[in-house]
């Protein structure tokens, strides 16, 4: 079994996902170490972003997930602390049909604190990983199917 530092010594394979810059300068999302587990996706715009305010901020990419995948956009760990932003929707959803000519990659992002923050093009704002969907396929089901209730919503937290 590998140790905490030593990568798994089989990695799943990769998966291709087809990209177009907008600008021949604009970063391609890389890993920043050996076992990251996301993309780094960097501004392609210098932005500033009032206290409270929600922004998109550009990645000058579009990509094309493969069907039965999505690109979720997730905030990096850094960023909160750092600059006071998180991704304003918790995740972005880019979905393989989402590919078009003017389909661009943006990271919606919310200022939390009481000052401006600025973001300079080529920062690292965002992290993105590409994850498989299953198709779902919806079975009505009646009470004699279902599990006992645990009680509703909330009712293994203890707050009554």
């Amino acid at each position: 079994m590998p140790g905490p530092t030593e990568p798994a010594a089989s990695a799943p394979a990769a998966v291709r996902v087809g990209i177009r810059r907008l600008h021949p300068d604009v970063a391609v999302p890389a890993y920043h170490s050996a076992g990251a587990a996301a993309l780094d996706l960097v501004a392609d715009e210098d932005a500033t972003v009032a206290p409270g305010e929600v922004r998109l901020i550009g990645t000058g990419l579009v990509v094309r997930v493969p069907a039965g995948f999505f690109l979720a956009v997730v905030a990096r760990s850094s960023l909160p602390i750092k600059k006071g932003l998180i991704v304003a929707n918790g995740v972005g959803v880019v979905d393989s049909d989402y590919c078009g000519p003017d389909d661009e990659v943006k990271v919606e992002v919310l200022n939390t604190t009481t000052a401006p923050v600025a973001i300079a093009r080529g920062e690292r704002i965002a992290q993105a990983m590409v994850v498989p969907v299953p198709r779902v396929e919806w079975v009505e089901m009646d009470e004699r199917d279902q599990a006992p209730s645990r009680g509703g919503f909330g009712a293994t937290g203890g707050m009554e």
